[in-house]
């Protein structure tokens, strides 16, 4: 099994679903100085309207319960210049009448509505936005303003769905000489023949479009895909951008990226041919919308529980791609777009999380205890426990004018798979926000029940999904998203690249925009260094006796398993939550990301604190490895500052780090969560870099003694053949850390017990080896990491690069699933949710797919089927390593 990612047990966690919007346009008249167009977004069952500008836009939602609503509005500068003070001013058709309003002085005289900036947001610079909202009451109906002023401009709209093409996807990679397609429709029926054409519109004039260039669509077909393919030359490189239009419909553009030219090298070449498989979109890396799957094939269970899920992980790993891309063939632009579609796709809207405004940081969340024990939940919410304060929230709203989260949630469910897409007035068969752990460390992939993360109770039982995870007197409609904080680091790693590569090549403008919000993420990822429920750090037994935190004393300073946040859908009845987590697992830490967010003007956060809280971080993670070092050479799990998830006793003599107590397999049991060498390549890899950027003596002592340990366990042979660590086992514990004067931890120990050709992980450990022998001079971990590369290579086959997987775990299909006695309810499908249900029952659609007649030959007394897996993160891995090695040493 791969490892698996997890979502805060026992409390109030995560996840709400993605949207589109409903678009009116607006224009504003010639001639004036300042230019804000406006951008009208939907609510949580409210209504909208929207209109776009090259230079800027203001987004207005209304979250409405009938008899009152929130109103949120963003002012976006997307020009060139700061706005020094702004004034929005728009009028409603109807009773609605002010109540209350924040981050803005909100007045009203008649239907019209004023807002002023306040003192610290009265500034706006280029590229930034300032948000503000209020609360109105009302009776009828509660239309969407038509018309605003901002500045004293007035902007006008016009009719709603503007006719438009469509292309998918919108960006290609070709080889030299080859060819590729995307496909064309309209995104409404026409009301006459439409002819749409096609032609290169700048950048590399040796694409070009091939066959016919134009299209027709028909108020038959106008919904339905048709092909253009474009050819690549034999001599340039870079990219070409094709433009799609028609009479009276918006253009579409894809940007067509020729490979070859910079391939100066074995390993750059292998970078370039494995990143062109994964855009071809023959090979089915990617979504519709451009969105990474976890893996191309669907019937595949670990982290995610379908293939044609995604994770925030694939999200970094996809800008972690295009970063070296960049540095490759000095193009930038994919490295932008893929943040943008991470920011588009995988962080939640302001009205995907309406109701931060009512967060009190003085009371972040309600307790409720963890069990080892799936089948002791719900578990009860207990407002009699003393929670600390959040010292974060207030920072973080005056730096960015905004009570919003900018994070990634981890789970989607990217071909909405499950139904979940149309809950909370979503669009169903869109990308859609989703989560299954819930029920403690003892709760296995097999044994979930997968939810919406916005669960208006359409689906489920009663009271949705909510009372199969928490038990409370009653149950209110809610939103909810957790973060995994390993994913949000890697990207900001990966930015801190491309802005050192851009700016050697003269380039560091083009990736700056991208950069300042890899600082902004940094910031809000400091909610990882938190204690779950914001108590004291250290020595920490009692859920009623541990000290609630004040300030900074509940700060572990570590990258926890995640941190959450969520509010209610109704804002009549606000309210809302965050919590940390006060588990932390090595495999999560990042020394690169907090280096750079410690000491790279360009990456440090914005708010006042954030630079030194990450400088804290940065030591503490280096001491987290050097404490938890085996004897041979391994990192043990990690440490926990609530022992089993309810602040119990821990065992006589468990070992502390800083005060919290050392944990073997942290987070999850089923498997143990230290047991897959992934997490050993991963984490070693974060501070190869750092020790190659640093020098560190610190980092170099804990590499050299872990690289020592596994080229020990490696082998490399002929054809392809080779072997990695796969599986360890653990015995003993560390020393308890004194910084002064730390142990040698003899009495600690790992033994690898079975190997494997992962390839991911393969990659991985070639990258890291590749970081350590350039910093350190080491030739046998230089030999090695090309050995890997050379050995992946011969494993290459259409789609890319893999091996064979027998799952036998995949008996666990049948397994059943806990459902509370007397609990019933259905998953969108009709799947029925009750005691007795298995995996299997609560996702019959696995019965449809290719591989299933497999899984079933299995399940009836078969042998374990065998299949080769194309994931998305494991294919990236290997891409970047070979672009590594080729960068430090060919």
């Amino acid at each position: 099994m791969r490892v698996r990612r997890r979502s805060p047990a026992g409390t109030s966690p995560p996840w709400g679903v993605r949207r589109k919007r409903t678009i009116r346009r607006a224009r504003i008249a010639a001639g004036v100085a300042l230019v804000l167009p406006l951008t009208l977004t939907s609510g949580l069952g409210g209504s909208s309207a929207q209109a776009a500008d090259p230079t800027c836009s203001v987004d207005y939602s209304a979250n409405d319960w009938g008899s009152g609503f929130t109103a949120a509005v963003t002012v976006n500068n997307e020009g060139t210049a700061a706005i020094d003070g702004w004034t929005l001013t728009y009028a409603y058709a109807g009773n609605q009448r002010l109540a209350q309003g924040w981050n803005g002085r909100w007045s009203q005289s008649g239907q019209t509505v004023t807002v002023t900036n306040e003192s610290y947001n009265a500034t706006i610079p280029a590229g930034g936005s300032v948000s503000s909202g209020a609360n109105f009451t009302y009776t009828g109906t509660n239309t969407a303003p038509t018309s605003f002023s901002v500045n004293g401009t007035v902007c006008g709209e016009e009719p709603v769905e503007e006719p438009a093409v469509v292309a998918t996807p919108t960006s290609l990679a070709l080889q030299p000489g080859g060819s590729g397609t995307f496909g064309l429709r309209l995104n409404a029926e026409p009301d006459a023949d439409v002819t749409v054409s096609v032609a290169r519109t700048g950048g590399n004039t040796d694409l070009s479009v091939t066959g016919p260039a134009t299209r027709t669509f028909t108020p038959a077909n106008w919904n339905t895909t048709q092909p253009i393919t474009v050819a690549a030359g034999t001599t340039g490189s870079g990219s070409a951008t094709f433009t799609a239009t028609a009479p009276g419909h918006e253009p579409a553009t894809v940007t067509v990226t020729q490979l070859g030219g910079g391939g100066d090298t074995e390993n750059e070449q292998r970078f370039l041919d494995l990143y062109g498989q994964l855009k071809d979109p023959a090979n089915g890396y990617f979504s519709p919308e451009g969105v990474p799957y976890h893996a191309v094939e669907t019937l595949i269970v670990e982290a995610p529980d379908h293939g044609h899920e995604t994770t925030s992980e694939a999200y970094s790993y996809l800008i972690w791609l295009e970063a070296q891309y960049g540095r490759i063939t000095e193009d930038w632009g994919p490295f932008n777009d893929s943040w943008a579609l991470m920011e588009e796709w995988m962080i939640p809207s302001a009205d995907e999380q309406p109701t931060n405004s009512f967060y009190d940081p003085s009371s972040p969340a309600t307790y409720a205890p963890e069990s080892t024990d799936p089948a002791d939940y719900p578990a009860e919410l207990d407002g009699t426990v003393d929670v600390g304060q959040d010292p974060l929230a207030g920072e973080l709203s005056s730096t960015y004018g905004t009570d919003e989260i900018y994070g990634m949630h981890w789970l989607q469910d990217v071909d909405d798979t499950y139904g979940y897409g149309d809950a909370c007035g979503g669009t169903a068969g869109e990308p859609t926000f989703i989560n299954t752990f819930q029920r403690g460390p003892q709760e296995s992939v097999w044994e979930t029940v997968p939810q919406p993360s916005c669960d208006d109770f359409t689906y489920g039982g009663e009271n949705g999904y909510l009372d199969l995870f928490t038990g409370d007197a009653s149950y209110a409609e809610q939103w909810r998203y957790t973060n995994a904080p390993d994913a949000d680091a890697r990207a900001v790693q990966a930015a801190y690249w491309a802005n050192q590569w851009a700016s050697e090549q003269g380039n560091g403008s083009a990736v700056a925009g991208t950069v300042d919000k890899a600082a902004q993420m940094g910031d809000y990822l400091r909610y990882a260094m938190y204690d779950k429920y914001f108590k004291e750090i250290g020595d920490c037994v009692g859920a009623t006796s541990c000290p609630a935190g004040t300030g900074k004393n509940s700060a572990h300073y570590l990258l926890s398993w995640y941190y959450a946040w969520g509010g209610a859908l109704d804002s009549s009845a606000g309210w809302a939550w965050r919590i940390g987590s006060s588990y932390a697992h090595f495999g999560y830490q990042n020394p690169m990301a907090a280096w750079a967010l410690s000491s790279d003007a360009d990456l440090v956060p914005d708010s006042p604190t954030a630079g030194d809280d990450w400088a804290t971080s940065l030591e503490r993670q280096v001491e987290f490895y050097r404490w938890l070092q085996s004897d041979e050479g391994g990192i043990a799990g990690g440490a926990t500052n609530s022992w089993e998830g309810d602040y119990g006793t821990p065992p006589a003599g468990t070992p502390t780090f800083y005060g919290m107590y050392y944990d073997e397999k942290p987070v999850y049991h089923d498997p143990p969560s230290n047991q897959w060498f992934g997490m050993q390549a991963w984490s070693m890899q974060r501070l190869a870099e750092y020790y190659y950027a640093t020098d560190d003596a610190d980092a170099g002592e804990v590499l050299d003694k872990w690289v020592d340990w596994v080229l020990s366990e490696v082998t490399i042979g002929e054809d392809g053949d080779f072997q990695i660590p796969a599986t360890l086992a653990w015995s003993g514990a560390p020393d308890t850390w004194n910084a002064a004067n730390p142990g040698d931890n003899a009495g600690l120990h790992v033994e690898v017990t079975a190997h494997s050709q992962d390839v991911g992980v393969t990659g991985s450990l070639a990258n890291a080896l590749s970081y350590y022998a350039a910093a350190s001079g080491d030739t046998a971990a230089q030999n090695a990491a090309a050995g890997l590369l050379d050995a992946l290579w011969a494993h290459l086959d259409p789609v890319g690069i893999a091996t064979p997987e027998t799952r036998s775990d995949f008996s666990r299909f049948e397994q059943e699933i806990y459902i509370p006695p007397g609990w019933s309810g259905t998953m969108p499908n009709g799947d029925v949710i009750e005691p007795g249900a298995t995996f299997e029952s609560i996702r019959t659609f696995y019965h449809d797919d290719p591989s299933w007649p497999a899984v079933e030959d299995y399940l009836n007394g078969g042998e374990a089927p065998t299949f080769e897996y194309h994931r998305f993160w494991a294919q990236a891995d290997i891409a970047i390593a070979a672009a590594t090695y080729a960068n430090l040493f060919e």
